[in-house]
C-alpha cells in the first residue's frame, strides 16, 4: 500500500501525462500552510514550460482527469497553475483507525528490501571514548533502526581503531609507568594518561622513540608477549565501550576492528598494483585518478615507503571482506564530515577495483561549547563521553527532583536516567547532521521547546489520561466510529499519516532530523488538541474518537522515538 504521498502522487502524474501527454512527474508534497490544502502538486508549472502552455490552463485540464471516485480529496488550483488537496474527513477517520489496528501503524515494510551495512562510532582501543564520539554513534543506531523498521537487512559494524603505531609506545608505557592501582580502577584512563607521557617522551628523546618502533615492531611479527599485552588492552576497551553503549543502547552485529584485515593488506597492494590500479610513487605505493578532475591532484596512498600499510589499505580490505561476505546493496560510513576527501578517494579507488555497490558517506559537523568552539574541558581536552552521560543524568536528576519531590529515590534514578539520555541524543538527532550545533545543557533539558524531555512528558501525559479514567486496558476495536469534526482533531491526524513518508524522506538523505521534526510537530499538535477538546468528559458519541487519538498518538510517539533510540516513560 502506497503512501498518501505517494498515492497522490500517481494519480495527479497520471492526470498530468494524459492533460499534456508528457510523462513528467506532478511532484506532490505535503503543505506547509494550511491555506493551501493538506497535499500540493507542483509539477504543472514544469509541463506547461515543457509544452509552452498557460500553466494555469494546463492546471484546469489536469483537474478534468482526476477521478473523484479514487481520490478521497477535494482539489482546486492556487495562484499560476498549483493543485491543491484538501483530505476527506471520512477517509481521514477510517484511516487512523486503520493504523490503530496495525502494530505497525500503517507502515508497510518495503517491497525492495536491501541489505545495508551501517558503520559507525569506530573508537580507538585503549583510549576513553570522548565528546567526539557520541554523533557518530546517535546518528549510526537511528538510521540502523530506522532502515530495519523500514524492512531492509542490516548489519551494523563497530570498526575500531584497534591497531596501529600507538601500541608500541603503550607497550613501553604499560612496562615502565603504569600506576597499577589506578589501571584497576579505570583501565582507559590510565592507560590515555601513560600514552600522553610516553609520547611527549618520544619526541624529546630518540631512545624512546627508538624503543617504542621496536616494540612495535615486535607486535606486528607476532612476539606472544606484546601480543597478549594488546589482547589485555582491546579487552578492557571494549568493556569499557560495552558499559556506555549499554547507557546508550546501542549495540553492534560486529565488532571487525583494523586488526582483523591485518592477514589481508598485502594482498589488497598486490591486487590494485596487479590490476593496473595503483603504483609505485616516490618509494610509496598510490592509487591515481588522473580521469577525474576533482581528485586528479589527490593521489591515494595505500603502502608508505617503509612498506607500512594505511588506513586507506584497511578500509579498502573492509570493502572487499564486506562485499564477499555481507554481499551488500549499500554500506554507509557514518564519519565526521572531515573526512569527506578521504572517502571520495576510497569510494573512487573501489569502484575502479569492481565493487558496485554503493558507498555512501553520512558526514556530520561539530559539537560546538555555548562560545561556539569545540566543545572541551577547562584544561582544554575533548569531554569524556562517560562524564557527559554523567552530567546528564545528575541535572536531569535536579530536574525530576524539583517537579515531582514525591517521587521515591529508585523513582528518580528512572526518570533522570531516561530524560538524561533522551536529552542528550535528541539534541544531537534534532540537528542537520552536517551543521555544526552549540551544545546547550538548558535547552537539552528543558520540558517545553523540541526536547527530548518535552516528547516524554507528552507520551506520559497521554498515558496519564488513560489512568485517570480507569481505562489502561482500552483498546480500539474493529468497525468502531470515527467521528473528526473539531479542526484540533483533523490537524492530528493529518500530522499521524505522514509518518510513512516521513521515513522514507529519513532513508533517502540519512537524515535522522527530518523525524525529530516529524515528533515534535506531532507532539505540539496533540498538546493543541488536548487543550481545546475535553477527552474524558467528552460527549458518549465522541468520546472514543478521542480516546483513540489519544492512544495512537502515544503509539507514534513511542515508536518514532524508539527508531531513535530514546525511551518513553509510563509516568513522570
Amino acid at each position: 500500500m502506497p503512501t498518501i504521498t505517494q498515492f497522490l502522487e500517481e494519480k495527479a502524474s497520471h492526470a498530468l501525462a494524459a492533460a499534456s501527454g508528457l510523462t513528467m512527474p506532478a511532484l506532490v508534497q505535503a503543505t506547509a500552510n494550511a491555506q493551501f490544502g493538506d497535499y500540493q502538486a507542483n509539477g504543472v508549472m514544469a509541463a506547461a514550460k515543457a509544452k509552452k502552455m498557460n500553466p494555469r490552463e494546463l492546471a484546469q485540464q489536469v483537474l478534468a482527469h482526476l477521478n473523484p471516485a479514487e481520490i478521497p480529496a477535494t482539489w482546486d488550483i492556487a495562484g499560476p497553475g498549483f493543485i491543491n488537496f484538501r483530505l476527506d474527513p471520512a477517509w481521514l477517520g477510517k484511516t487512523l483507525l486503520a493504523a490503530a489496528l496495525d502494530e505497525r501503524l500503517g507502515v508497510e515494510r518495503t517491497s525492495r528490501s536491501e541489505t545495508i551495512v551501517v558503520d559507525f562510532s569506530a573508537p580507538n582501543t585503549a583510549k576513553q571514548m570522548h565528546v567526539g564520539h557520541i554523533r557518530s554513534t546517535i546518528i549510526g543506531d537511528a538510521l540502523a533502526r530506522i532502515f530495519r523498521f523500514l524492512g531492509h537487512t542490516v548489519i551494523t559494524d563497530n570498526h575500531v581503531g584497534d591497531w596501529g603505531t600507538q601500541f608500541g609506545m603503550m607497550i613501553v608505557g604499560y612496562r615502565t609507568m603504569l600506576d597499577r592501582a589506578a589501571y584497576d580502577r579505570d583501565p582507559l584512563a590510565e592507560l590515555e594518561r601513560v600514552y600522553k607521557v610516553i609520547q611527549a617522551q618520544s619526541k624529546a628523546d630518540s631512545a624512546v622513540a627508538d624503543r617504542a618502533r621496536e616494540e612495535l615492531a615486535k607486535l606486528q611479527k607476532g612476539d606472544p608477549d606484546n601480543i597478549a599485552l594488546w589482547q589485555e588492552f582491546t579487552a578492557v576497551s571494549r568493556q569499557a565501550f560495552e558499559r556506555i553503549y549499554a547507557r546508550l543502547h546501542v549495540q553492534f552485529d560486529h565488532w571487525l576492528g583494523e586488526s582483523f584485515y591485518n592477514p589481508f593488506l598485502s594482498q589488497v597492494v598486490q591486487d590494485l598494483q596487479d590490476k593496473g590500479l595503483a603504483r609505485p610513487s616516490e618509494g610509496a605505493i598510490c592509487v591515481f585518478f588522473e580521469d577525474d578532475p576533482e581528485l586528479a591532484e589527490n593521489p591515494f596512498l595505500i603502502q608508505k615507503q617503509d612498506g607500512a600499510s594505511l588506513y586507506a589499505t584497511t578500509d579498502l580490505a573492509t570493502i572487499k571482506y564486506r562485499a564477499e561476505t555481507f554481499h551488500p546493496d549499500r554500506v554507509i560510513y557514518v564519519v565526521d564530515s572531515r573526512q569527506q576527501l578521504h572517502f571520495r578517494q576510497l569510494f573512487a579507488a573501489a569502484r575502479r577495483w569492481g565493487y558496485t555497490m554503493a558507498l555512501e558517506h553520512v558526514g556530520f559537523g561539530t559539537i560546538l561549547g555555548e562560545d561556539g568552539r569545540p566543545i572541551k574541558t577547562r584544561e582544554g581536552e575533548p569531554i569524556k563521553l562517560e562524564a557527559l552521560l554523567d552530567e546528564a543524568e545528575e541535572r536531569a536528576r535536579a530536574v525530576v527532583r524539583e517537579k515531582n519531590p514525591s517521587l521515591s529515590d529508585a523513582e528518580q534514578e528512572h526518570i533522570a536516567r531516561v530524560v538524561g539520555i533522551g536529552a542528550v541524543k535528541y539534541g544531537d538527532l534534532l540537528q542537520n547532521r552536517t551543521a555544526d550545533y552549540r551544545f546547550s545543557w538548558d535547552k537539552m533539558l528543558a520540558f517545553d521547546g523540541n526536547t527530548a524531555p518535552y516528547l516524554q512528558y507528552v507520551y506520559a501525559r497521554i498515558r496519564s489520561i488513560f489512568r485517570r479514567g480507569e481505562l489502561e486496558h482500552w483498546r480500539p476495536e474493529p468497525g468502531m466510529v470515527v467521528r473528526l469534526e473539531a479542526p484540533e482533531e483533523l490537524d492530528l491526524v493529518k500530522q499521524m499519516i505522514r509518518f510513512a513518508d516521513v521515513l522514507l524522506e529519513v532513508e533517502r538523505g540519512s537524515r535522522p532530523n527530518v523525524l525529530v521534526s516529524f515528533l515534535y510537530e506531532l507532539a505540539t499538535k496533540f498538546n493543541m488538541f488536548y487543550q481545546a477538546q475535553p477527552i474524558l468528559k467528552a460527549a458518549a458519541d465522541i468520546r472514543p474518537t478521542r480516546l483513540l487519538l489519544c492512544d495512537v498518538t502515544a503509539r507514534y510517539l513511542k515508536t518514532g522515538l524508539g527508531l531513535l533510540g530514546i525511551e518513553t516513560l509510563e509516568a513522570m
